[in-house]
């Protein structure tokens, strides 16, 4: 029997026990109760609120515009959910950066009106204040390092980071830094995998890769990309697990001609 299987609640223990055996982590976003509820009960074992609702549910360009308030809102949707999954959530752009006690603030909101279990926050040594700060409340923090979304109009592009040898050598520096600050996992995020390959080695945390290869500790991807609901974007490290855009496009259709043709609702849908 698995870690995994044996784990009626993921806690940050179940992940270093999963990284220590081998046994490879599976995470994935979630915004709201309905879908959270499915992703919990297949099996997943870690559920990110991700800053990513910014895009998938409120239809931005980028992850900034999101607030505080909204990410407290997503993440209580998918606590009431969750009965074993960790839940982690997205500590979002200027809930961080200013200063560590602006960090420690943003934390324990979301830990009190939330139920969430960890955060998750971007960038490497230059938020490492923040990130013990927060711990020192004894939450749980997931570090995030390569292609750091809230930071890109920093980088201007969503190119694959890391690929010179000074930016390599300062990703590997920066997870070191946050695995010693204390962070109980890392995301690697659209990093060459050779290089994910040597960090994940290089650290006794468990590291999560999206677009990073198939060598880190664990794999995460945005709900609505993976099942197909979001159609225009398609990076080579997105799988998709199924098409429910054309699924939903095609029952929404069927539904317009039911009614106009008053077929919806017919004898047996009446009282």
């Amino acid at each position: 029997m698995t870690i995994a299987s044996r784990a009626k609640k993921v806690t940050t223990h179940t992940l270093q026990e999963m990284k220590h055996e081998g046994e490879k982590i599976t995470m994935l976003t979630s915004y709201d109760y309905s879908l959270a509820k499915l992703v919990d009960g297949a099996g997943i074992d870690v559920i990110l609120v991700g800053d990513s609702a910014s895009n998938v549910m409120a239809g931005n360009d980028t992850t900034v515009p999101i607030t505080l308030d909204h990410m407290i809102y997503h993440a209580q949707c998918v606590e009431k959910a969750v009965d074993r999954a960790l839940v982690v959530v997205d500590m979002p752009f200027g809930s961080y950066q200013g200063d560590s006690k602006n960090a420690l603030d943003s934390a324990i909101r979301i830990m009190k009106e939330t139920g969430g279990h960890a955060v998750k926050l971007e960038g490497g040594i230059e938020v490492i204040d923040s990130i013990k700060r927060i711990m020192t409340a004894g939450i749980p923090v997931m570090g995030h390092l390569g292609l750091t979304p809230q930071s890109i109009y920093k980088f201007g592009t969503y190119t694959v980071r890391a690929k010179e040898d000074l930016e390599a050598t300062k990703l590997l520096d920066d997870a070191i830094a946050l695995e010693n600050a204390g962070c109980f996992s890392i995301v690697f995020e659209k990093i060459p995998a050779e290089l994910a390959k040597k960090v994940t080695k290089s650290l006794s945390i468990p590291t999560i890769g999206i677009g990073a290869g198939p060598d880190c500790d664990g794999q995460v991807l945005v709900l609505h990309d993976m099942l197909g609901i979001t159609k225009d974007f398609s990076p080579r490290f997105l799988r998709r697990y199924a098409n429910l855009g054309e699924i939903i496009d095609l029952a929404v259709k069927q539904y317009i001609v039911d009614v106009r043709s008053s077929e919806f609702p017919n004898e047996d849908e009446k009282y």
